[in-house]
C-alpha cells in the first residue's frame, strides 16, 4: 500500500519549500480548512481531515453560501493535517508556487458515514467555521477526468444559507483568519504531540505584568445581525481586570491602579478558587435592595470600607494557563472562562450573563428592568486593549462621566453645595455643558463637599470662563462624575441632569463628549413588508443596502458601483486608521466619474456611520463631517462617493495640524522615473531636518509624501513651513521640481503641492479609490518598494486583495514618528 501522503510528498522539495513535511496525524482532531492560494490562479483549497490526512479539493471560485450555487471542486492529493496551519509564501518554481493564507477553519462532521460518502461520491458533512456554518455537501460527478476526480461544493438549505446576489462571502471576507498562534505549535497539536488542545488563534505566552481592557464603542443601534452578535448586561459598576499568578492575587482598574488593598474580600474569594493563572476581566458591582446593581451602593461600599459585599462579575479570559487567547474568537473564549468557573463556585465571583437573541429585544428587557443597558459583542471578535466597534454599548438613557471644575452656592438643606459644574475636553481646553442639581440625598452632598474642598481655586478652569447667577466655586479640576441627562442643547449643554455618582476609575484628563457610532436600525422581521433591494454587503457590525449596484461608475472598465461598494468594504478597516476623527471631504459622481463629479464636505442627508463634527471648526459654513465606522465608508459610497479626502488635523485639536502633505504631482512630459526620483529627494531633504517621512501612492499620477508632526503649531505655521520646504527644493533642483502650480509652469517639472496644507484643505485618503479612468488605489507603501512601483495607479478597486494582507504595514512606527517642527526650521532657515 502506498503511504497516504507519498503524491503530496513526491512534488515538493522541502530543502526550498517551507510547506510542513508532515506525517500521518495521530491523534484525530475532526478539524477542516479553507486555504485562499494564488497560484498561476486565485483558488481555494477546501480540506478535510479523515483518517490522519486532509483530503483535499481545490474550488476555482470558492464556496458560496447560496444552495442553488454549485461550486466545481477539484480532487487533489491527500495532505497532511499539520498543513491546515500553513500560511506563507510557495517559492517560484515549486509545485502550486504563490501566496497561501487561512481563510477559514474550525470543526467538521460527517452526516453518516463519512467513508462511505466518499467512496459513493456523496458525502454530507457539518462544518462550524468561522466563516462557514451549517450543512454542506460534496456530491462528485459521473464523468472522471483521467487524472482529476471532479466534485461539487454545494450549501444545503438551512438558517446560514444566503443568496448569492445578496452575499459573497468570499468578496466580504477575503482575509486571514488564522491568529498569532505559531505554525509549529499548531503542526504539533495537529500531530497528536501536544496533549492540551486550546482554541484556534491561542498562543503559548508568559503571564504579563500589565494588560489594558478592550473597551467597547458607543452605539446609536442595535446591530441586526442576530447570529453574529451576543449581549452581555451592561453592568453598573467599575470596570475590573483580575491578575492571578500563584498563590498571588492582583485586582486592577481599567486604567492599572491596582485596587488589591480595598477590595481585601474579593482577592480572598478568588484565590480561595483555585482558578489557573490568567487575566480575568469583567465589573464589580454591589447588588441593591431590587437585586440589581447599585452604583451609590458600590460608592459607600468604598467610602466606608465594606467591600464584602461587593461582586465581580466575569466576561473575558484575554489569558490564561500559560496561553496568550486574545486572538481567540470572543465566543470561545466565554466558552472556555465558563467551563474554569462552572465548577469552582463563589458568592462573590459570577460568570456574567450572556444572551443570544434579537438585540432589539434584549435591550427592552433590560430597559423594563431599570438597567443602564447591554453590552453587544461580535462572536468572533479578538481581544484588543483599545475602543473598539466589535464591542458595542447599548444605553436605555444617555448617561456618561464629566470632569467637575466648581460648584455653584446651596440654599437651606443644601448648605454650601448647590450644584455641580460640568465639563468636557476639546481642543486642549476643558468646556463648560453645564450643571447638576438633582440626584443628591444629604449624605452624598456631605461627601461630595468633603471631597470638593481641597479643591478649591480662585481661577475658572473652564475656557471659556462660564457666566452663572450666583455665588460660584471653582475647584481644580480633578473629580468625575457620572451623569444621567436627556440630551444636548442646540449649545452643547447637558438637558436635565441627574448625579449618579463619582467615578475613581477614569482620570479627568480622558474624559471628553461621548459621540454614538452609527450603527443601521436592524431589518424588518420576515412577516413585516419591506422594500427588497438587489445586493446587501455585510459591514463589520450592519449591513448596508446598495441601490442600482448595476450602474457603471468607469465605462473604461466597465467597473459598478458594486465593485466600488466590494472595494470599500474591503479596504474598510484599514481606511479607517487613516480617516477617522479628521474632517472628511466626499468625492461624489452620481453619474459616474464620465459625468459631473463635486465634493460635499457637508451633510444634507443623515448617513449611518457618518457625522457631523462640532461647528465652532467651520462657523463660516455647515459642520464639517467625520467617518466614524466602516458602515459610513459604505454608506458614503451607496451615496455614490468615489473618493474620500481628510484634512491634516483632527477634530479634537483642530488648531494645531499632525501632519504635513508634500503632493508630487508630475507635469507634461514627465516619466515616472522622473516622479520616483523626485520621491526620494524630498525624502533626503525630510531626512536632512530630522524629519521622518512616509509614502503612499496617489492612485493617479503622483506620490504623496507624509511627515507625521507633534501637534504643536498652527496652521499658517505649518503651511509655511511646507512652502519653504518646496521653494528650497526647486531653487536648489530647478532641472526637477517647480514650487508654482499651472500647468505652463511644470512641464517636464514635478510640482510639490504644500497648498494641501492650509486649513480647510484635503488630501485623497490612504485606501481611497479615485475618480478616474481605471478607479486607482491610494496605498501606503514602504520607501523599499518604491523602485518596484508602476505608477502612481499601481493598484487599483480589482487588483487591491492582493495588497490586502501587506495592509498598513509600511507606515508601522508612524505615531512614535511625530517630531516637532522647532529644529527643521532652523536647519532650513525658516523663520515663521
Amino acid at each position: 500500500m502506498p503511504h497516504p501522503l507519498q503524491a503530496y510528498k513526491d512534488k515538493r522539495n522541502f530543502a526550498v519549500t517551507s510547506e510542513p513535511p508532515g506525517t500521518v496525524a495521530r491523534l484525530a482532531s475532526g478539524r477542516f480548512v479553507v486555504q485562499k492560494h494564488w497560484a498561476s490562479r486565485l483558488h481555494y483549497d477546501f480540506r478535510l481531515e479523515v483518517d490522519g490526512v486532509m483530503k483535499s479539493w481545490a474550488l476555482p471560485k470558492g464556496p458560496s453560501l447560496d444552495p442553488t450555487v454549485k461550486r466545481m471542486a477539484v480532487e487533489v492529493e491527500d495532505h497532511p493535517v499539520s498543513y491546515a496551519a500553513f500560511e506563507g509564501t510557495i517559492p517560484a518554481g515549486q509545485y502550486g508556487a504563490g501566496r497561501v493564507i487561512v481563510w477559514d477553519q474550525g470543526r467538521w462532521e460527517p452526516l453518516g458515514d463519512v467513508h462511505e460518502g466518499l467512496r459513493h461520491g456523496h458525502l454530507k458533512l457539518e462544518l462550524q467555521g468561522q466563516k462557514l456554518h451549517g450543512r454542506w455537501a460534496l456530491v462528485r460527478l459521473k464523468k472522471q477526468d483521467a487524472k482529476q476526480c471532479a466534485w461539487l461544493l454545494i450549501k444545503e438549505r438551512d438558517p446560514f444559507a444566503r443568496a448569492e446576489a445578496e452575499f459573497s462571502v468570499v468578496d466580504a471576507q477575503p482575509h486571514s483568519v488564522k491568529g498569532r498562534q505559531s505554525t509549529h505549535q499548531e503542526a504539533r497539536q495537529a500531530e497528536g504531540q501536544v496533549d492540551q488542545e486550546w482554541p484556534a488563534g491561542a498562543v503559548p505566552a508568559r503571564l504579563p505584568e500589565r494588560l489594558a481592557p478592550q473597551l467597547a464603542t458607543l452605539a446609536e443601534h442595535v446591530p441586526p445581525d442576530r447570529a453574529e452578535w451576543l449581549y452581555e448586561i451592561k453592568l453598573d459598576g467599575y470596570r475590573m481586570l483580575a491578575r492571578i499568578d500563584g498563590k498571588e492575587v492582583r485586582l486592577m482598574t481599567r486604567n492599572g491602579h491596582d485596587w488589591t488593598s480595598r477590595l481585601e474580600p474579593l482577592r480572598d474569594a478568588l484565590g480561595e478558587m483555585g482558578l489557573p493563572n490568567g487575566w480575568y476581566d469583567g465589573e464589580i458591582v454591589v447588588p441593591g435592595a431590587d437585586g440589581l446593581p447599585d452604583f451609590g451602593a458600590l460608592q459607600k461600599a468604598f467610602d466606608k470600607g465594606w467591600t464584602s459585599h461587593v461582586v465581580f462579575h466575569v466576561f473575558d479570559l484575554p489569558y490564561v494557563d500559560g496561553q496568550d487567547l486574545r486572538e481567540v474568537a470572543q465566543i470561545d473564549r466565554r466558552a472556555l472562562l465558563a467551563r474554569l468557573l462552572e465548577d469552582k463556585p463563589s458568592r462573590m465571583v459570577r460568570l456574567s450573563t450572556a444572551i443570544e437573541g434579537v438585540g432589539s429585544d434584549v435591550l427592552l428587557a433590560a430597559c423594563r428592568l431599570g438597567l443602564e443597558g447591554v453590552i453587544a459583542k461580535r462572536k468572533s471578535a479578538s481581544y484588543r486593549s483599545v475602543r473598539t466597534s466589535e464591542w458595542l454599548k447599548l444605553k436605555c438613557g444617555k448617561r456618561q462621566e464629566f470632569v467637575i471644575g466648581g460648584f455653584t452656592e446651596g440654599k437651606g438643606f443644601r448648605g454650601r453645595l448647590g450644584a455641580l459644574m460640568l465639563g468636557v475636553h476639546r481642543d486642549g481646553d476643558l468646556r463648560f455643558v453645564g450643571k447638576v442639581g438633582t440626584g443628591f440625598d444629604q449624605s452624598t452632598l456631605v461627601a461630595l463637599l468633603r471631597r470638593l474642598q481641597p479643591l478649591v481655586c480662585l481661577e475658572s478652569p473652564f475656557n471659556p470662563v462660564p457666566k452663572l447667577p450666583g455665588t460660584l466655586h471653582w475647584t481644580k479640576p480633578e473629580l468625575v462624575a457620572e451623569v444621567a441627562f436627556s440630551g444636548w442643547t442646540h449649545e452643547g449643554h447637558v438637558r436635565h441632569a441627574v448625579f449618579v455618582g463619582l467615578r475613581e476609575d477614569k482620570p479627568a484628563r480622558n474624559v471628553d463628549r461621548e459621540l454614538a457610532t452609527c450603527v443601521a436600525a436592524p431589518a424588518p422581521e420576515p412577516d413585516r413588508p419591506h422594500t427588497p433591494v438587489p445586493a446587501i454587503v455585510p459591514t463589520s457590525s450592519s449591513s448596508v443596502k446598495v441601490t442600482h449596484p448595476e450602474r457603471v461608475v468607469d465605462p473604461g472598465t466597465g467597473s459598478t458601483k458594486l465593485d466600488l461598494f466590494r472595494h470599500y468594504h474591503a479596504v474598510g478597516a484599514l481606511m479607517l486608521e487613516h480617516v477617522r476623527h479628521r474632517p472628511v471631504a466626499l468625492l461624489r459622481a452620481p453619474a459616474g466619474i464620465g459625468g459631473q463629479v463635486f465634493f460635499q464636505k457637508h451633510l444634507s442627508t443623515t448617513l449611518p456611520g457618518i457625522s457631523e463634527l462640532d461647528p465652532s471648526l467651520s462657523p463660516e459654513h455647515a459642520p464639517w463631517i467625520a467617518v466614524v465606522s466602516r458602515q459610513g465608508l459604505l454608506a458614503a459610497a451607496q451615496w455614490n462617493a468615489v473618493e474620500f479626502h481628510t484634512q491634516n488635523g483632527v477634530a479634537h485639536d483642530f488648531d494645531r495640524p499632525n501632519r504635513l502633505v508634500f503632493d508630487l504631482d508630475p507635469g507634461e512630459g514627465v516619466a515616472w522615473a522622473q516622479v520616483q526620483e523626485a520621491a526620494e529627494l524630498t525624502r533626503s531633504l525630510l531626512d536632512a531636518l530630522g524629519l521622518r517621512s512616509f509614502l503612499k501612492t496617489s492612485g493617479g499620477k503622483g506620490l504623496h509624501v507624509i511627515v507625521p508632526l507633534r501637534a504643536q503649531l498652527n496652521w499658517d505655521q505649518a503651511k509655511g513651513f511646507s512652502q519653504a520646504v518646496v521653494q528650497h527644493m526647486s531653487q536648489t533642483i530647478p532641472q526637477r521640481f517647480v514650487a508654482k502650480s499651472g500647468p505652463k509652469n511644470r512641464v517636464g517639472k514635478v510640482f510639490v503641492d504644500y497648498l494641501r496644507n492650509g486649513r480647510g484643505a484635503t488630501t485623497v485618503s490612504a485606501w481611497s479609490a479615485r475618480a478616474r479612468p481605471g478607479m486607482g488605489v491610494s496605498v501606503p507603501v514602504g520607501w523599499d518598494e518604491l523602485p518596484a512601483l508602476q505608477g502612481g495607479d499601481h493598484w487599483t478597486i480589482h487588483n487591491i486583495q492582493e495588497r490586502l494582507p501587506v495592509g498598513n504595514g509600511p507606515w508601522r512606527g508612524y505615531a512614535r514618528a511625530a517630531r516637532s517642527l522647532t529644529g527643521a526650521m532652523k536647519k532650513l532657515g525658516y523663520v515663521p
